[in-house]
């Protein structure tokens, strides 16, 4: 992992002005990957307590995130979700390089909102489905991921007119959800709470069948010197974070 060392962290604050005492309330705004939303929002809101900063989420497909990124978005944090984009982002200086570091793995699931559709080795996805949704693989680490699963177990050419792409992981939960797809790939993070999958059935992708979901943040160009920024991604590698993190699924 990649972590912002001390002297950094130091230094950007002071840069501010700001003291660990009494630090001037701030707003962080935060880019973040669909998959993460909801758990971010959690984290959040802790921090907020913590710490007095806000912070404003903007989520959706990290590639997406990254056009916005280049285009000027005004985005001080990126929470990503993979590793790839935020060192793509440091090596064009958009980003901070010691800032970079791996926030949480996510994990694939085959889901339905059905139960018992889907088996627990996900032999359903031989059968006569009508539709099966996924993140636009070109855009979402998430989809790229769901269609290495299918080339890996022979499945690509069998489903692939039946593919129902979203525009990030967020879209794909929702086609599943409402129906309009009877199953899809989705994130853990977003079927699951407190340790359990919260209704349907689900087949635990096993992280085997794809490249690992590393999830990276990365302080951006827009957050260097920025008190509420770097507190931010400090309080996201705490144990509180991590509990939250974990309860949602993510390694």
């Amino acid at each position: 992992m990649k972590w912002i060392s001390a002297w950094l962290r130091v230094a950007l604050v002071a840069t501010c002005g700001v003291t660990a005492l009494g630090a001037r309330a701030d707003t962080v705004t935060v880019a973040v990957a669909a998959n993460f939303s909801g758990t971010a929002q959690k984290v959040a809101a802790d921090f907020t307590r913590a710490s007095g900063h806000e912070v404003k989420l903007v989520p959706g497909a990290t590639g997406k995130l990254y056009a916005q990124i280049k285009n000027g978005a005004p985005f001080q944090v990126f929470l990503s979700a993979d590793d790839e984009t935020p060192s793509r982002l440091v090596k064009e200086g958009g980003a901070l390089a010691s800032s970079q570091f791996t926030y949480a793995t996510g994990r694939l699931v085959l889901w339905s909102a059905q139960t018992g559709l889907i088996d627990h080795q996900g032999q359903v996805l031989t059968t006569a489905f009508t539709r099966l949704a996924i993140a636009d693989p070109k855009l979402a680490p998430y989809g790229a991921a769901a269609m290495e699963v299918l080339a890996k177990r022979g499945l690509l050419p069998s489903v692939q007119t039946r593919l129902v792409q979203g525009e990030s992981i967020a879209q794909a939960y929702q086609f599943v959800a409402t129906g309009n797809a009877p199953l899809g790939f989705v994130a853990l993070s977003q079927v699951m709470r407190n340790g359990q999958i919260e209704q349907g059935s689900a087949w635990r992708v096993p992280a085997e069948l794809h490249q690992p979901l590393r999830q990276d943040a990365v302080l951006l160009q827009a957050g260097v010197g920025q008190a509420a920024a770097v507190a931010f991604l400090d309080y996201l590698r705490s144990d509180a974070a991590r509990k939250v993190m974990q309860s949602a699924g993510y390694e």
